[in-house]
């Protein structure tokens, strides 16, 4: 049995200790098909949260997508939802319950933590002593509780966060162009290196150091001749201490809320979670893969509860 996870940007398969992860940005002619051909024979276990695509005309038609791109290449697949439970078609619980998946894998290991997933995209704050909680919670219900900051390692444009940054000395506004990403944040400052950056980058030019200062030069409306090394480290550093106070102010709160005693990181940006807090970083646990955790977790979950 494979674990699925089918994102908004990426398609994570987990196989027998083995995380492949291919990049497929999700829109109507997605090829998730083909993607996953060379499985065909085998049972699935998936989770999805790439229906949010705006591909879509809505949630429906991305569910009902996925779920049947997935099935021509697998047919003997079942599809997890925020009812924690495994359904075989189509139905609204699917809709975006990755989430969930990764807490029911974990609650009982780290029953007292609260799990931070520092993704791509976006950041899932999780308790995982409140899992009856979190059935049926939709991303809208998560975003309303700050379970949800739509904050993310790579692909989070600069502007999103940041507007203006003190560059050379002079207080200045930022152009909302997508000029730069997370990805160029992170890389500058040494948190990811270049075999981290596996998305495009917004001027399909390469993703080193050099590359990554000249896009964020260009957030001001400059280049890295005018503003030098310097004043792009500084716009990198003004967004990555946003998106910091962001994320903690979020913990802080689920956790005061929960009266949870810590903190477990994951996700692509977990050595970055595991900066900011004195936690557990669950890429230095074994038989756990923080890259991928969705697709891991819903494989071990649908073992434990014997569905094939």
């Amino acid at each position: 049995m494979i674990g699925i996870d089918v994102g908004g940007a990426n398609l994570k398969v987990f196989e027998n200790d083995t995380v492949t992860i291919h990049y497929c940005p999700m829109w109507q002619k997605a090829p998730i098909t083909e993607i996953l051909k060379s499985y065909s024979g085998k049972k699935a276990a998936v989770v999805m949260s790439g229906e949010l695509a705006d591909g879509f005309a809505n949630k429906k038609e991305g569910i009902k997508f996925i779920v049947e791109s997935v099935k021509r290449a697998i047919p003997e697949s079942l599809f997890y939802g925020t009812d924690g439970g495994f359904h075989e078609g189509p139905t609204s619980l699917l809709a975006a319950a990755n989430w969930l998946a990764s807490a029911d894998f974990l609650r009982e290991r780290y029953p007292d933590q609260v799990l931070v997933d520092l993704g791509s995209t976006t950041t899932d704050i999780i308790p995982l002593n409140s899992f009856e909680a979190l059935k049926g919670m939709r991303d809208l219900d998560r975003l309303r509780k700050g379970y949800l900051v739509y904050t993310g390692t790579l692909r989070s444009t600069v502007p999103s966060l940041l507007r203006s940054v003190s560059v050379n000395g002079y207080d200045t506004l930022v152009s909302s162009e997508y000029f730069a990403q997370s990805a160029d944040v992170h890389l500058v400052l040494g948190n990811i290196d270049e075999a981290d950056y596996t998305v495009p980058t917004p001027d399909g030019a390469t993703t080193s150091y050099e590359a990554s200062l000249q896009r964020l030069s260009r957030v001001v409306c400059s280049d890295l001749e005018e503003i030098g090394e310097s004043g792009a480290l500084e716009i990198a550093r003004a967004f990555y201490s946003e998106q910091m106070n962001l994320i903690k102010e979020q913990v802080e709160r689920v956790m005061d809320e929960t009266r949870s005693s810590g903190v477990i990181a994951a996700g692509i940006g977990s050595n970055i979670i595991s900066g900011l807090f004195d936690c557990i970083d669950l890429s230095c646990e074994p038989g756990i893969y923080p890259d991928a955790l969705p697709a891991q977790a819903v494989c071990e979950v649908a073992e434990r509860t014997g569905i094939f």
